[in-house]
């Protein structure tokens, strides 16, 4: 099958967990392929400026920040948290160069449970905040971990909507075995810039679940640009678990894994279930370390079945809309439909 593989930047992206950076600091990141660096100033706010002091070109991260302004190492130029400037020392005192007009860039950055999201579209403003996730959380996400994988964004979104490879990459004892593959047949139904594998009882194959206790229903969410969220409710409990891919390249994307619980005492068991979760991506991590082996050695279209890789092909469908709709300046059309899936897993 043959792809488009361009990224996508009219979309919201996770950028780093809240966490990693402090009141005061910053924090230089890539996305798309473009250097942005984080700040947040002493009152808490966040902020995302162009890595790139307009004067003589050097990333700005080699500077210094007060928490309320980023100093240039090369001149000591000086640009707030909109980068605007403010200040060159060079300059004399009655010297009528208007410095504010001279801007860095900056890029729509806004924090929410517990997560940085930057808008890397250097020629547009978002039309919508962040996505919402479907419960309130008042703690936000747990940052379970973030993980470094070698490959095309596309390849890691085809890898995390794979319902077929559980029993093999993630063949554990807390898990699936090899025994435990049957057939099963699920529900979709689009959503916003995406699709869902609507509410059902998890399958009887993935031991996980049952250290949730009562009767658990989930649904599985995908969004563009590569967001799978899992909303698992327990009575009027309910568990969230988000995996956002963020693209640092052409050919390398960052893997975040988040989880968030109503329930107390699953809550208090986080420290080890982020045990587990690290090793479940570790997992997704060393195929794609050698999928990515076979890539570089054949170059040959890939093979994508119904109906076990229909969600990867309804991946392909959605990012041609959207990078339809960019081009074309018009409110993106969900392209799928109403369906049910079979497969064995």
């Amino acid at each position: 099958m043959q792809t488009n593989t361009e990224l996508l930047p009219h979309f919201w992206y996770v950028a780093t967990p809240s966490h990693t950076l402090a009141r005061g600091a910053m924090l230089p990141v890539t996305l798309l392929g473009q250097q942005v660096l984080l700040l947040r100033d002493k009152a808490g706010a966040v902020s995302a400026l162009k890595d790139f002091c307009p004067h003589r070109g050097i990333p700005l991260r080699h500077g210094k920040f007060d928490g309320c302004e980023v100093e240039c190492c090369y001149h000591g130029w000086r640009f707030d948290m909109a980068g605007t400037c403010t200040s060159i020392p060079s300059l004399l005192e009655d010297d009528t160069m208007d410095v504010r007009k001279i801007k860095t860039g900056h890029f729509p950055c806004v924090e929410q449970d517990g997560l940085i999201w930057v808008y890397p579209a250097t020629l547009s403003e978002p039309a919508s905040p962040p996505p919402a996730m479907p419960v309130a959380m008042p703690r936000g996400f747990t940052h379970v971990t973030s993980v470094a994988m070698p490959c095309h964004v596309d390849h890691a979104v085809i890898g995390l909507m794979d319902p077929a490879h559980g029993p093999f990459v993630h063949r554990s004892w807390w898990w699936r075995t090899a025994k435990s593959i049957h057939a099963k047949s699920k529900q979709f139904a689009p959503r916003p810039f995406g699709f869902a594998m609507v509410s059902h009882k998890p399958s009887s194959n993935s031991r996980a679940y049952k250290i949730l206790g009562g009767d658990r229903t989930t649904e599985i969410q995908f969004q563009l640009p590569g967001l799978r969220s899992e909303h698992i409710t327990i009575g009027n409990h309910h568990v969230l678990l988000l995996t956002a891919l963020t693209p640092i390249d052409e050919t390398n994307t960052v893997l975040h894994q988040f989880a968030y619980t109503s329930i107390p005492l699953v809550r208090a068991l986080f420290p080890i279930l982020k045990i587990f979760g690290r090793a479940f991506i570790k997992q997704d991590l060393d195929i794609v370390v050698k999928q990515q082996e076979g890539l570089r050695t054949h170059h040959a279209p890939l093979m994508l079945i119904a109906d076990a890789d229909t969600q990867a092909l309804w991946y392909y469908r959605l990012k041609k809309e959207a990078l339809a709709a960019a081009a074309e300046a018009r409110i993106f059309e969900n392209p799928l439909k109403e369906r049910t899936l079979r497969w064995r897993s």
